[in-house]
Formats: structure tokens, sequence, C-alpha cells
């Protein structure tokens, strides 16, 4: 379909004009019009940006070629900043962003990534606002199997002993009584707009009535006692009739807290969107989502379940007035970043166009039948958009003006789009103050990102020298640094009240007992929200933020903030020789890795899932993962570390202890019955010889041609 020089996929045309444009009170014509003003205004200098990317990766390939970073560690700072790699600091500043939800701007929680093509985990994340503590301590190892207290396959009466007097303790910490503790309450009642308990010693309140907000039921027999502590709730839900409820002297069967206060709908590096009919599916969820309307049937135990959006949550007030409370989580959506094409979309001369700027136009036009019809989403009529994988804050400037251009197609005010810059390159994270300043009048939220910003460390100084192993990275000088100077420029530049500094993903969703012992770690580090793999893991996550007050740390942070940039330029050189075992350990941990989420990627269109490790600890993997693998390889490889022949064989090795994970699959197809035909193989071969040619050591161009591959063979086998 050629609209005003676009060319445009029927099915993506059939979907904005039959599904997105309706009830927007944009004109068909007017939005065309304007969708291919932006497209051919803006993708020259897209161009232009990618362009000044490969020009930098050169000459600091040539630098590398020519000298030695440890002998010329001053005359490499001087460089990067002759070249523009390093830029002039802005002055200090403060943001601006108003209209922020409170989830974003005032309220520290949980953090939910999910793929947004996935109907059920898109419903299930945005349903994680709340969160049930004895589901997520019962099905977990928080509460250890040992004595008898196993799951088993029906309820465990001695387990779910153990998950109440858990939950009985968090309110002891949280939501403490003057007097005993909620083990002993037999009682909860409102009397005079306050929270009573009655005890086995009588009468008694909390140690702080203001943390009361409401009830759900009478006032003598509440079926649900609202609190709240560091500005998160914590609901206790009261039956006496109720299995659970029967076991428990004041009928409560259950504490529910507010758990991921945010997701990120993500079009990204969790998901496989490689042509118009990926992209139309990416984009109808979100619509679904900003309408609240969008519903998934699937077979759970043999049962078909139907999963709709959970509804706000409604109590009587202390004051006994009504009091509402979000049911679901506060929805982000991110983008692609500025590297990739879409064959949905062609410019006039034919050309695909660059998947970002589509993203921008298209999400955020859906976005507008949240903030013009019955805020769903977002109460302050905000559209939140998280851009990932910008180097540098030209190109995040560039992302501002994007934004400008599409608030004025759809005659939105300015800044109405919010923008969450992800820090997760080289070059944003050395020049960071200044890429919050292209965007401080709209920044929401800022991040680290462990492997995507490791992957381009690598790729950066791909030529300088074989990296230290993967697994040191995170005791590494320059990474410690980085995410410190992280926190530091987001207090430095105003964004606490304002917008979210946050940290990332805990990647192992069956250990939950490890992430509760560590995960306070981000907290402390100054982040007020954090990225977590699971509904589950959200709830749990949750109980970090009763036990630290984040608005105090990070208050307590403003004092050290200090330049870090001497070691944010350390780059992880090894100094020492590997012994012949070591270095096929290493081989095998990331061929393992690699190979285990490309033929998901590639083979089942699968962009996120639970992939089990080389010692079969399942890691909730996405694209990142593929990049630090794939660049670490291809750096050693570089500096003769290992052969050619080496990666080969343990490729193949790999493939088959791949394929014996994936045995029980009936959909998979094993990668070791034919090494040449299998295009996952194939894929994961490019990745690592390829891998120092790839954009940035980027994967997606890669994998976007191998899954394409794969289509076209599978619909050629279907028509023969």
């Amino acid at each position: 379909m050629n609209k005003h020089g676009l060319q445009v996929n029927p099915s993506l045309y059939e979907f904005i004009e039959k599904e997105a444009l309706p009830e927007t009170g944009i004109n068909s014509e007017d939005f065309w019009s304007g969708f291919s003003e932006i497209v051919h205004g803006f993708t020259p200098k897209n161009r232009q940006l990618l362009h000044k990317r490969e020009e930098l990766q050169q000459k600091i390939d040539e630098w590398h070629q020519t000298y030695g970073w440890q002998e010329q560690r001053e005359g490499y700072e001087k460089f990067l900043k002759e070249i523009g790699y390093l830029e002039d600091e802005v002055k200090d500043f403060q943001i601006t962003t108003q209209n922020v939800d409170r989830e974003i701007a005032s309220q520290a929680g949980p953090q939910l990534v999910v793929p947004v093509n996935n109907a059920r985990y898109a419903i299930n994340a945005a349903n994680a606002r709340w969160g049930s503590l004895y589901d997520a301590l019962y099905g977990t190892d928080v509460i250890s199997e040992e004595n008898g207290a196993e799951k088993g396959s029906s309820y465990n009466p001695k387990r779910g002993e153990q998950v109440i007097t858990y939950a009985k303790r968090f309110l002891d910490q949280s939501v403490p009584l003057q007097q005993g503790s909620h083990v002993d309450v037999t009682r909860y009642f409102i009397e005079n707009g306050q929270l009573s308990a009655e005890t086995g010693d009588g009468k008694t309140g909390l140690q702080d009535p203001d943390s009361f907000r409401g009830h759900q039921g009478s006032a003598d027999h509440p079926t649900a006692v609202l609190l709240q502590h560091h500005d998160l709730h914590i609901d206790i839900r009261i039956n006496q009739s109720h299995p659970i409820g029967q076991t428990d002297k004041a009928g409560v069967k259950d504490v529910c807290v507010e758990a991921a206060l945010t997701t990120i709908m993500d079009c990204e590096d969790s998901v496989t969107a490689v042509d118009a009919e990926d992209k139309v599916l990416v984009y109808r969820n979100w619509l679904g989502l900003m309408k609240g309307s969008l519903t998934e049937r699937f077979v759970k135990g043999g049962e078909t379940v139907h999963r709709t959006l959970a509804d706000d949550r409604y109590y009587t007030a202390r004051d006994g007035g009504d009091l509402k409370l979000r049911g679901r989580s506060l929805l982000l959506i991110r983008n692609v970043g500025h590297l990739m094409t879409n064959g949905m979309l062609l410019d006039r001369e034919g050309n695909e166009v660059p998947e970002g700027i589509a993203d921008a136009v298209i999400t955020s036009l859906i976005a507008m039948h949240d903030i013009k019809g019955k805020h769903a989403n977002s109460e302050k009529g905000s559209i939140y958009i998280v851009k990932p994988k910008m180097h540098g804050s030209q190109e995040v400037e560039f992302s501002n003006r994007l934004f400008n251009a599409v608030e004025d197609l759809l005659g939105l005010e300015r800044h109405t789009v919010k923008i969450g810059v992800m820090d997760e390159e080289r070059r944003t994270t050395l020049n960071l103050k200044n890429c919050i300043h292209a965007v401080k009048d709209r920044i929401v939220f800022i991040n680290t990102g462990f492997l995507d910003r490791t992957g381009d460390e690598i790729h950066t100084s791909m030529h300088a020298g074989a990296v230290i192993r993967k697994g040191e990275m995170k005791q590494s000088a320059w990474l410690n640094a980085y995410e410190k100077s992280n926190v530091g420029n987001g207090l430095l530049c105003g964004l606490p009240g304002k917008a979210q500094i946050g940290k990332g993903m805990w990647a192992m969703p069956d250990r939950m007992k490890e992430m509760m012992e560590q995960k306070t770690g981000h907290l402390e580090a100054g982040g007020n929200t954090a990225w977590v793999p699971s509904p589950t893991a959200a709830t749990l996550h949750a109980l970090h933020y009763h036990q630290l007050q984040v608005k105090s740390i990070q208050e307590s942070l403003r004092n050290q903030i200090t330049n870090r940039r001497q070691a944010l330029l350390t780059i992880p050189l090894a100094d020492q020789q590997w012994s012949a075992e070591e270095i096929e350990q290493e081989l095998e941990n990331n061929a393992q890795g690699l190979l285990g989420y490309v033929v998901r990627w590639v083979e089942h269109g699968i962009g996120c899932s639970k992939v089990p490790d080389i010692h079969n600890v399942g890691l909730m993997e996405d694209r990142a993962t593929l990049r630090i693998s794939s660049q670490h390889m291809s750096n050693w490889l570089q500096h003769g570390i290992v052969t050619e022949q080496q990666i080969l064989q343990v490729l193949e090795k790999m493939a088959q202890v791949v394929d014996q994970q994936n045995a029980n699959d009936p959909a998979y197809q094993p990668m070791s019955e034919n090494f040449e035909d299998s295009i996952a193989f194939q894929a994961a071969k490019e990745l690592i010889f390829e891998g120092t040619k790839q954009p940035s050591g980027y994967t997606e161009p890669i994998l976007h041609k191998r899954r394409l591959e794969y289509k076209e063979k599978m619909m050629a086998l279907k028509e023969s």
C-alpha cells in the first residue's frame, strides 16, 4: 500500500486503519502523511548516526593496533576526546520532567520486563502489581523442603505453616503491633477509623497508626486490611471459611503485597519480530494493554484458562470514604534502537524503514487509547517509551527530536511522550550526564545492564588485547565504576522524585532464596527499581523495599558522587595465561549458552525464555546473552587464545548437550543430526566468526537474517 511515499505492508496497514486509528480522533490521511514526513525527515540523520558509530569504532581499532593501552593510558583518553568519543561535559542541571505517575516518580519497587508479543506473559506481568506472598513463598526455595516441608503434588500443611510464619514475621518487621506479634492475632477489626487487633493478651493496635489505610468488608469483621509501609501497600486477606484461613487464628488466608509497580513491555531484546506479521502481533498486544481488553486462552493442567487484565482494587478508607488502588502495573514500552530496519515499511527508494522510527510513531499512536480514554495505564496522561542501545548524547538528542515530531503528528502536548534511557553502551556511560541533559524535560528512567554493557565493552576494545574470563567481569574496575557512576549521575541530575534509577535482572527464576539474600544490593547501590524475571520474583523482591528505604539511601549517596572516568576507561584485559582446561571451560560455557538461546530464537521464534546453562541451571535469557558470549569468543579468537578449529569442535560438542537438554520438546529439531543444515547452528557460528564485523557487536542483523531464512524454509516445506 503506497501512502504518501510510504510503502506499507497490507497487514500493518489494515491493523493501523481498523484497530489503531479508530477512537484516536486522528484522520487517516493526516496520519499517513505525517508518518511519511517523519520517516523521510529522520531516516537520513538516523543513518548518519550509525555511520558515526562505525567511524569511531574504526579509529579506536586503529589506535589499539598502533599503541599499547597499558603504556598509553593518558594518550588514550586524549585520543577519545579528539575524535569526539568523549564529550565536553555540560554544566550541572536538574531534570524538569512533569506529569509522571507516582509508580515512577515516588514509589520504589520491582520492575518486570516481558516480551509483549506473548499475550500470556504480558497479562501476567500487568497483573503482577499485586502478588500473593503465601503463593510466592510456598512455590519457591525461599522455604526449605527439608524436615517434611517438601512441596509435593498436594498441599503440605507443614510447609504451609512455615510460609505463614515467614509472612507474619514480615508483617512484624514492616507494620508492627504496639504489643505482641501478628502471629498472636485472633481478630482484626476497625474501631474509630483505626486498626485494632485482639491477641491472647488483649487488644492492641499498630505502632504507627497511620500505616492503616483502609479495609474491605465490615468494620467488625473485615475481609481485607490494607496497610502501607515505605509507600508500598500490604493487603491482609481474611476468610475463615477458606482452607488456609481455617487454620489461622485470625482467619488470614493470605498476605498480598504491592509488587511490580512498573513493567516494561518489550518490543526489543526479548522479542523475535523480524517481519510485518511479527510486528503486528507486537502492536496488537500493546493495543490490548492500552485499551485494557487484552485476553488470552491457554491450556494448563488439562484445563482451558481464560486470562484477563486485573481490575482496580477498592477499599473503605479510614474516614469512611472510598479508596481506589491501581490493580495493574504501570506499563512502559521498550522500542527498538536506531540500528535495525524492518520490511513492514519501505521508503520512497524502496529501502526498509528504521524500525525505531516506526516503533516511536505506532506505539505512541496506540498509547493514545489510554491517555485519551479511561487512563487504564497512566493517570497522568503520559506515554512511557524506553529507548535502548543509544550511543552518546547526539543519539539521545535524536530520539528527543523524534518524540517531538511524534507529539506534533498526534496532536499531543510537548513532552507527553516520556523516555527511559538505557545506559548499556560504553559511549553512553562515559557521557551519561550529557545524555540525560539531552532529554531533561522528558526523562523518567535510567538503568544499568551488565550483559549488553559488557558486550559493548569487549567490542569497543576488541583490538586492545584478550579480555578476562566472562565470570571475572563482575569484579572488574570498569563494571564497579559503571554501576556507581550511573547512580551518581542520576542523583546529580535530580532524578529522585521524577524518574527511576534502575538496576539489572536477576536471571535465575528458580533460585529465589539466593535472590532474597543478594538483591538487596541493588537498593543499597541506590536503585529505586530493579528487574525481576517473573511475577513471583516481583512479589518476593518487593519485600526488600520494605527492609530498606531507598529515599534515605539515595540521600546518603549524594555525598559520594565522584568522577569515575579513569576506572570506566580501564579495559578488562587479561594479565595471565590460562591452562588448556580453563580455556576449554570458558569456551564450553560460552558456546552452550549461545547455542541454547539461538536455537530457540531462530527456529522457535522465542526471544525470552528460561534456558538451561551448562550446569542445567535455568537462566532467563534474552538477546544480550548472545552479545557478551559471541563477543567474548570473537575476542579470544582475535588474539590467538583459541583457534577456529577449537571453537568449531566446542560448538559441535555443546550442540549435542543442548539437543539433550531439549530432548523432551517434540517441536525441537536437533542441531547435531546435520550441522550444515541446521540454520540455528550456522547462526551461532556466524555470530562468533563474524563477531568483529558486527555493528557494535550486536546480534540482531544475523539473528533476523537467519530467522527469516528459517521461516521461508518452513513455508516452502509447508507448500510442498
